[in-house]
């Protein structure tokens, strides 16, 4: 391609629709019972267009911000951020969206802390509010430049993370508090075999450790026999996320513990996040591999938790833009740390945009495959609706089939239909000027 040409944004825009959700959603201690989608314009002079989607996850992103506010206060908070940072770029011209991203995040991260009166508030709030303004640069960007896909899309300084191509990624759904042991199971049986399971419940540290082992011996006793083609011991691989909710090692340690008494120690394939990322401690020593994903919030924070013993990096395109996410992933790719892509329960096409990424990372150790979280199924009450806003939604990569998305010719030449226009979603903004 040759050099890309200045790019001015002349016009802008922002929307959001809400989305109940099938029951409470817990983790973190808390419960949220809709999400916000949201979606960001950015047009150039020229009427070409980028129309990028966002979906606002508070609790994730911010604990205290949630808890402060309504569920819907929190919300508003976030799309005021991203509304603010739409605004910003009016009238900028750029020629790299990586680039486009480092110059305004600073000062949208400092209005976020603003606006929210939070003066502690974790990064990655005003990097989730600023992920469809990131998506819609990349896609004005590839509008200007005649790209049309994801493999040309991708820098040159970031081709050795996503280097690979799978004809198979693992799908992952979550098991959060709520969900019954039935279902956890039932997934199983219908070929899911590396389920994210939230751990770290609400109450006291005593009682979060005693609910979770209480929860770990019956899904164990559920699933614990059940074998996968997929992982070298044929077992099922156990993947849980505690959210930050553990504040020892000690007490981790109590549960692994635990784990080892059931039979269910040699299992654990990784542990997300378990303690409050403002514990900052050694944890080379923990016998199991602990993934970084809310701590991660910029590749210089990736960088200070792998010096600190994580052995994965839960990568989110979808949640921390992808800007910041190929930093990451050629991060951790020139320090041997595995990557993968956890979810946020996004939209259908925010998944693509997360298959792509997981779809050329490296194969995760012990399965010889990719890895993509994606449980907007298990909690959108309108999911199937929302399907209907992505361009393929019947093609065969779309959907998951015995635990994979099967990833052929097409799914590649197509790019998972990120670089299609969705009608519905274009519709939030009317005509190009």
């Amino acid at each position: 391609m040759t050099s890309p040409q200045p790019i001015t944004i002349a016009r802008v825009g922002a929307n959001f629709e809400r989305e109940p959700l099938i029951r409470p959603f817990g983790f973190k201690g808390g419960y949220q019972s809709e999400i916000w989608q949201s979606a960001a314009l950015l047009e150039s002079a020229a009427g070409r267009r980028g129309i990028g989607l966002c979906t606002q996850g508070v609790l994730w992103s911010d604990a205290q911000v949630f808890a402060a506010h309504s569920e819907s206060g929190g919300n508003a908070l976030m799309y005021a951020v991203t509304e603010w940072a739409v605004q910003r770029l009016k009238g900028r011209t750029f020629t790299d969206p990586v680039a486009l991203l480092d110059e305004i995040r600073h000062e949208v991260y400092a209005y976020a802390r603003t606006i929210t009166g939070h003066a502690g508030l974790r990064e990655t709030f005003a990097l989730n509010a600023l992920v469809g303004v990131d998506f819609a640069a990349w896609l004005l960007y590839a509008a200007e430049n005649g790209i049309t896909r994801f493999d040309d899309l991708i820098p040159a300084g970031y081709r050795p993370a996503l280097a690979t191509r799978h004809a198979k990624i693992a799908s992952i759904p979550l098991m959060a508090y709520a969900v019954p042991i039935d279902e956890i199971k039932a997934a199983v049986d219908q070929g899911y075999f590396f389920m994210k399971i939230k751990i770290g419940q609400p109450g006291t540290q005593a009682e979060m450790l005693e609910k979770d082992k209480a929860r770990l011996s019956a899904i164990h006793a559920a699933i614990g026999g059940a074998r996968t083609p997929y992982s070298a011991s044929g077992k099922l691989p156990y993947y849980f996320d505690a959210n930050g909710r553990y504040e020892s090692k000690e007490t981790l340690c109590r549960l692994l513990d635990h784990a080892r008494a059931i039979g269910a120690f040699d299992q654990i394939a990784l542990i997300e996040e378990p303690f409050p990322e403002e514990l900052e401690i050694d944890i080379s020593d923990l016998p199991v591999r602990v993934a970084a994903d809310e701590s991660a919030h910029t590749d210089a924070d990736a960088l200070k938790r792998i010096q600190m013993g994580y052995k994965a990096i839960a990568l989110k395109p979808i949640a921390k833009t992808f800007s910041m996410s190929l930093k990451i992933a050629q991060l951790a790719h020139e320090r041997g740390v595995p990557c993968f892509c956890a979810d946020l329960t996004v939209s259908p096409l925010l998944v693509e945009w997360n298959k792509n990424v997981a779809a050329r990372l490296a194969a995760f150790p012990g399965l010889g495959l990719g890895l993509v979280e994606t449980n907007g199924h298990q909690n959108y009450r309108n999911w199937e609706a929302m399907r209907r806003h992505h361009p393929a939604p019947e093609a065969p990569w779309a959907r998951t089939t015995r635990g994979v998305f099967e990833l052929d010719a097409d799914y590649y030449a197509q790019s998972g239909g990120v670089f299609a226009v969705s009608p519905h979603y274009a519709a939030m903004f009317g005509p190009p000027a």
